[in-house]
């Protein structure tokens, strides 16, 4: 009797044993086509031939969808700071990109150093998790994976977070998946980097050529006119003499002009050269001698005044003469007032006015870029103090003016 219950006991588990192998082959099955699935989304997005922040966007997404997670980031590396940055992240709150934090901080500090992943399934409990992003953003973490972003063989060049599934935690399953994605990612990420450094490569050079064009070009345009000069110094003196009308005023304007137009030719030429050792790996340190601002003022202005006067803007200077002399690279001191006021001449309404003006208030002392028009009124939004930092100029002319 007791030999038949065991009999019947055995033949009644094997069912259920087969039923279980089922059910861990379906459920390999649904992996791998979860697995496949998270390729054919990746290829797609690498397909698109997308500019790199492009492409991080798209991946994080990807990422996010393919495990139904809430929210997530990828950070790279800046080998300079020794940082990871957050490029992009998605989610109820976002880190803002450009964001960093240290690389002995927190868990994609542990995963970008030892190239592993790691699943975390109660955050606040894992003294790893580096609170401080969660204070900034008012975020709370629950479960989390964070993995390398590297080729399957390399060095993780950020980390991938993802944050907070939605149905259940996030396990070893879904490290898979977002293994795949990453390893895709990582590789399409450097090769659109070592592409724009390529690209970058090849301007370099052509700025290299362009250089060397433009200083033989320059060589006539300066001695023509130290030889237009000359013949105005012999020839005006005669017509003057004559009492010829006009001959006077004449000659100033010529003199002003032909002045203007030697000294900005020595200018770009020094610019030129400057560029053309930067394509040659070589810097020059900033010249530190004894300058002064009034000096420097007024040599932009003169450079600007036909321009200004076409937009019919005028030039002034108040109070420089009064500011101490300073040590400072007065060239590179020229190339930043020249930029700031040659952007701002034609923003200013026609008959305004642009005013440097100089305060000494010790032991401080300091200049204020001012635009007016004629009747003395600020004109809106225009008055800026010189070191304060601007963005660009919308019309991207370089360094912007306006606040």
């Amino acid at each position: 009797m007791e030999s038949t219950c065991k009999s019947s006991s055995f033949q009644m588990s094997v069912p259920d044993r087969r039923k279980e192998s089922r059910r861990i082959e379906d459920r390999r099955l649904m992996q791998r086509n979860r697995e496949l699935e998270a390729v054919r989304r990746m290829t797609e997005v690498l397909f698109q031939q997308l500019h790199t922040d492009e492409l991080i966007e798209k991946t994080l997404t990807t990422a996010l969808e393919v495990v139904g997670a809430e929210s997530g980031s990828i950070l790279l590396a800046s080998q300079d700071s020794e940082e990871l940055v957050f490029r992009h992240s998605i989610g109820a709150s976002p880190v803002e990109a450009g964001t960093a934090i240290p690389w002995d901080k927190g868990i994609a500090e542990a995963v970008f150093l030892s190239g592993k992943p790691i699943v975390i399934p109660d955050a606040k409990r894992d003294r790893r998790h580096y609170a401080g992003i969660d204070l900034l953003t008012e975020h709370v973490t629950r479960d989390m994976i964070a993995l390398p972003l590297k080729r399957r063989e390399g060095k993780p060049i950020g980390v991938l977070e993802v944050l907070n599934k939605r149905e259940s935690l996030l396990d070893e399953e879904d490290v898979a998946i977002l293994t795949i994605v990453s390893a895709l990612a990582a590789s399409s990420i450097e090769q659109s980097r070592l592409h724009r450094e390529a690209k970058l490569a090849v301007i370099v050079r052509m700025l290299g050529d362009v250089s060397h064009d433009i200083k033989n070009m320059l060589m006539p345009v300066l001695s023509g006119a130290q030889l237009l000069e000359d013949e105005l110094d012999q020839q005006f003196p005669h017509l003057i003499q004559g009492k010829m009308k006009g001959a006077e005023t004449s000659y100033a304007n010529c003199q002003e002009l032909t002045s203007m137009i030697v000294n900005n030719a020595r200018r770009i030429q020094r610019r030129v050269r400057e560029i053309a050792d930067v394509v040659k790996g070589v810097t020059s340190a900033p010249n530190f001698a004894p300058c002064q601002i009034s000096t420097v003022v007024r040599a932009v202005f003169a450079t600007l005044k036909t321009y200004a006067a076409e937009q019919g803007v005028l030039l002034e200077t108040d109070g420089l003469d009064i500011l101490p002399v300073i040590e400072a690279d007065e060239h590179r001191l020229f190339t930043a007032f020249y930029n700031l006021i040659s952007n701002a001449i034609p923003e200013v309404p026609g008959g305004g006015l642009i005013s440097v003006s100089g305060k000494e208030d010790n032991p401080v002392w300091k200049f204020l870029l001012q635009f007016r028009t004629m009747v003395g009124a600020c004109v809106p939004k225009c008055g800026i103090a010189f070191f304060t930092p601007r963005p660009s100029a919308p019309s991207g002319k370089g360094r912007g003016w306006a606040p």
